[in-house]
């Protein structure tokens, strides 16, 4: 269960750290840093996905 916690927690963190990434990029003109930005998010909302997924399976 605490697992189950922990990669939701890292889900939602990465898509944070994603999203001020991105905003930051963006302020300053860094375009590779606003990429890195969004992929950041975008690997925080397939691990939010999966974890939706296996929560689906488990009930």
């Amino acid at each position: 269960m605490a697992d189950k916690k922990d990669q939701k927690t890292k889900a939602k963190a990465e898509q944070v750290k994603g999203k001020a990434k991105e905003v930051a990029g963006r302020a300053v003109g860094d375009e590779p840093m606003e990429t890195e930005g969004r992929l950041e998010q975008s690997k925080g909302d397939a691990r939010q996905a999966k974890e939706k997924i296996k929560d689906t399976f488990k009930h």
